[in-house]
Order: C-alpha cells, then structure tokens, then sequence
C-alpha cells in the first residue's frame, strides 16, 4: 500500500475514533468501513462520514456502528447519481474532523484578486 493510502486510510480512521463512531459492533462496523473504502474514494468517505455526523448530532444518544455507517453509505449512493453539495464550508469540516480539508474540498486558498505578473 502506498504512503498516500495509508495516510488517507488513517484519516478516516481518525473520524472515525474521535468521535467513537464505532459503537460497540466494532467487528462489524470496521468489515462494513472497509467495504466502502473500496469502493468510493476515501476524501469522498470523510465528506461523508462529517455531514452525517452533523446530521446525526441532531439525535439523541448519537447513531453510532452499523446504523451509522448504513446512514454514510445512503449518503454516498445519493452523490452517486446527484452532483455533491456539501452543506460544509471547508472551514468548519476542519473544525469537526480535526483535519486538512484541501484533500476533501481541494485548495481553500483563494486565487489573487489581480494578476501578480506585472504587464508585458
């Protein structure tokens, strides 16, 4: 598996144990995890795995194992078929995953507001 795997793959697993995700079907929860991370790319997995979370903090207790997880995968076979919108601002995916979110949303730096090369 390459570094850039590895790295990915523990960004998700971070998600995943910050905020206990699991529950107690560990066993299960990590074959169905595993499962979509061959399937889908993984920034696509985190995306997923933060706007359910904030869809489920709305709950209480919060929807933890298995249930979650069948809630991120509806959540990706939705954005199969649909464009994503994400209902996240860059910002506060890093605020609730503790991570960089330019491997998510791609660069959050805004481009110059004029031209930095001077006129012919």
């Amino acid at each position: 598996m390459e570094i850039w795997e590895q790295l990915s793959r523990q960004r998700v697993k971070h998600i995943v144990s910050s905020y206990h995700l699991g529950g107690d079907e560990a066993v299960r929860f990590d074959g169905y995890l595993e499962e979509l991370l061959q399937r889908y790319p993984r920034p696509l997995i985190e995306l997923a795995l933060i706007e359910t979370l904030v869809d489920a903090w709305l709950a209480i207790p919060l929807v933890r194992g298995v249930s979650f997880l069948i809630k991120v995968h509806d959540k990706l076979r939705v954005w199969e078929n649909q464009p994503i919108v994400s209902t996240l601002t860059p910002t506060q995916f890093q605020q609730i995953a503790g991570l960089d979110p330019a491997p998510v949303f791609g660069s959050t730096e805004l481009p110059p507001a004029c031209s930095i090369v001077g006129p012919p």
